[in-house]
Parts: structure tokens; sequence; C-alpha cells
């Protein structure tokens, strides 16, 4: 599409490699957790392709829905969480320009929401280690809904605790399954190339345009 002659009344900010650049960690907790404790015989690659969903999603895709009881996927989630937190700590940051990017949509007021199937756990270590909690109007994680990306609940439901028609919605996100959500839910995308290449978005209408951090200045017309 490639159309930024839109005018959005509200950002809905996917997480993990969309507000900070931290997917690799993801994929390296679940990787040691498969891999070296679970015995999986999968390497890198094929573990990054099963990165999105909820926890017990990704364990399903890999392991069967039937292999662990409530208890040990439990268990499982927060082991890799635990994981990713001690491994991406040391390099916690926002993506390069998202810090003023929101300080300019707070000023223009315009809602700021994050919609994410993060668990709030994930979340909340995001928000509050870098400060950015008072931008937020609405969070929607992995918690709140029943269906997770690409089914467009996570940002319907966003739009809803904004008040904001999902049209006039514009989305962030860094991965084709978030696309195809907001795709689902009626709202434009904008993708960040943080975490797969351009050529893995191919098809989806709704893409506005690729940027690969904030400080792009095709960024000026949202405004």
């Amino acid at each position: 599409m490639h159309d930024l002659n839109f005018r959005p009344k509200a950002f809905l900010f996917d997480l993990n490699g969309t507000m900070i650049n931290d997917m690799e960690y993801h994929t390296l907790a679940w990787y040691s957790i498969m891999t070296e404790d679970l015995g999986a015989k999968l390497d890198y690659q094929s573990v990054k392709k099963e990165m999105y969903g909820k926890n017990h999603e990704v364990l399903a895709r890999v392991f069967g829905k039937d292999r662990f009881t409530t208890e040990e996927i439990e268990r499982l989630s927060i082991d890799k969480e635990k994981r990713y937190q001690q491994g991406y700590m040391p390099h916690l940051a926002l993506i390069n320009g998202l810090d003023q990017f929101l300080k300019r949509a707070k000023n223009a007021n315009i809602p700021m929401a994050i919609g994410s199937a993060a668990i709030p756990f994930n979340i909340d270590f995001v928000v509050d280690g870098l400060e950015i909690r008072h931008y937020l109007s609405a969070i929607v994680s992995a918690d709140d809904v029943e269906m997770s990306k690409p089914d467009p609940e996570t940002f319907l439901k966003a739009a809803t605790a904004l008040n904001i028609p999902p049209a006039d919605c514009l989305v962030f996100e860094d991965a084709p399954k978030g696309v195809e959500s907001a795709l689902n839910a009626g709202m434009p995308c904008i993708v960040l190339t943080t975490t797969h290449t351009i050529e893995e978005f191919e098809g989806y209408p709704n893409i506005l345009t690729y940027i690969e951090d904030y400080n792009d200045a095709k960024l000026n017309t949202l405004f």
C-alpha cells in the first residue's frame, strides 16, 4: 500500500520486536528449553519460526497439544520468561527514535496502547523498566484474550479500550502474524523490519510502509 496520507486517531503497538528489539532473546530462551531441557531436534531458525502467540501455543505447535500438563506448561513458561529477562536485561532499550515518537504522540493527544501476546510479567518488565507507562492509555496482554494473533481480538480490544474505531487506529508490528491480526481487525499497519524481511510480508494489503526505526522521516506525515 505504502500510503501515508492516513491520519490515525490512535497508535497501537505490538511490544516485542516493535517497541524493543528483543526477539533474539526470546528465541534463545525457547531454543535452550526446547533443545537442552526437552530434547527437541530443532535448529535455531526452526525455533524462530514458532515465535508467535501464547507460550502454551508455542509448546503445542512444537511438541503436540497433549504433551504437557497444565502445571508443566506453566512451569516451562515461567522458566522461559526468566531466561529471556536475564538475557535481555543488559540490553533493555526502546527502539531508536521511539522515545521521541511517544512524546510527540502524547503532545498531539493521540492515545496509545500496547496489544501484545506477551504475558503481564514481561510487559511490566519492559514498560516499568523503561518508564513508559505514562504514555499508554491501555495494555492488552496474552491474559486478556481468548484468541492470539492472527485473530483480531488483541487489537480490537485495544481499540475498544481507547474508545477509537478500529479503522482509525494505526498498528505498529514486526511480524507477519501481527500484520495479519491488524488486517483482520480492519486496521492499517506500519512494519518494523527488526525481525523479518520485507519479503516475508508479501501479500498484506494493509501495510502502509516499512521502517527500520522510529527516526524514519516518513512518520512525520502521521501528525
